[in-house]
Order: structure tokens, then C-alpha cells, then sequence
């Protein structure tokens, strides 16, 4: 995924949880990035957006796990089973930190594990680390040690 500058990155996050939604919608825009927010409050509404030819693709997904209707789990395996969202960047966004799901989301092909932080400092750190990560590196050699993702 090449971004220049001019061209806003578009970020959407699913999170079925209303405080995490506006959390993370604050520290956006506190961040002042030059990017546009597209927020859902579970998995199936995720999945109806990207499945929609109008819908604009996002850059980067950030993923909850655990939500009603479609889970995380449910969310990521059926983007990475579609070829046209091969270009999508996925970062788990989740309060677990089980080596169960970071292990099944890490075979399942998201390409970050972001334990959710409950500071509005880390938070926005973690926000712009993550959007400006190098992404060409972060897809091609995916390795367990990149891959869980801590402030």
C-alpha cells in the first residue's frame, strides 16, 4: 500500500463498544492526520461496506475481535478470503491479549496485533505508529515477533 500525502488515508474501525468508538474517533482527531474515520459498531455492518461497490476501500482495518452479528475472527477470514481486499491492512484491535487469538489472527493474516491501550497518550501513539508504519515491510515478511504490537 503506497500513500502520499495528498490522498487522505482512509481508516475504518469495527468496535462494538460505544467508549472504544469514541476513544479512538478523539485521538483521530487529535492526531490531526490527514485521513478520513469510517466507524462500525459490529462485524456484519464491516462486511456489508466492503462488500458494497460504492463503498471507498480503506487503507487499514482496525478489528475488534470480540462483537455481535460477526466476530473479529469472522470478519478478518472473510477479507482475506476476497481477492479484491488483498491491498487492506488489518490490525486487531482487541482488549485480549491470549496467545490463542494472537496466534489465530496472526495465521489468519491480519498484519498487526494491537492490545487496546486504556491511556489516551498510548492510544494515539499506537493510532500513528501503526498509520505510519511501513507496510510494504509489514506484509511481505510477516514474523510472530512484528506482529503483537506494544506501546
Amino acid at each position: 500500500m503506497y500513500i502520499d500525502n495528498k490522498t487522505p488515508m482512509h481508516i475504518i474501525l469495527a468496535d462494538d463498544d460505544e467508549d472504544d468508538r469514541n476513544f479512538f474517533n478523539d485521538a483521530i482527531q487529535e492526531l490531526k492526520m490527514n485521513n478520513t474515520l469510517t466507524i462500525f459498531k459490529d462485524g456484519a455492518e464491516l462486511i456489508d461496506y466492503l462488500e458494497d461497490p460504492d463503498s471507498i476501500k480503506p487503507h487499514i482495518i482496525f478489528l475488534d475481535l470480540n462483537m455481535p452479528c460477526k466476530t473479529g475472527f469472522d470478519c478478518l477470514k472473510e477479507i482475506r478470503e476476497n481477492t479484491k481486499f488483498k491491498d487492506i491492512s488489518i490490525a486487531i484491535y482487541s482488549t485480549s491479549s491470549s496467545e490463542k487469538d494472537i496466534e489465530e489472527t496472526f495465521i489468519g493474516g491480519a498484519n498487526v496485533y494491537i492490545k487496546k491501550p486504556n491511556d489516551f497518550t498510548k492510544l494515539k501513539k499506537v493510532i500513528k505508529d501503526v498509520v505510519n508504519m511501513n507496510w510494504q515491510f509489514h506484509t511481505s515478511g510477516l514474523n510472530k515477533e512484528t506482529f503483537f504490537f506494544s506501546v
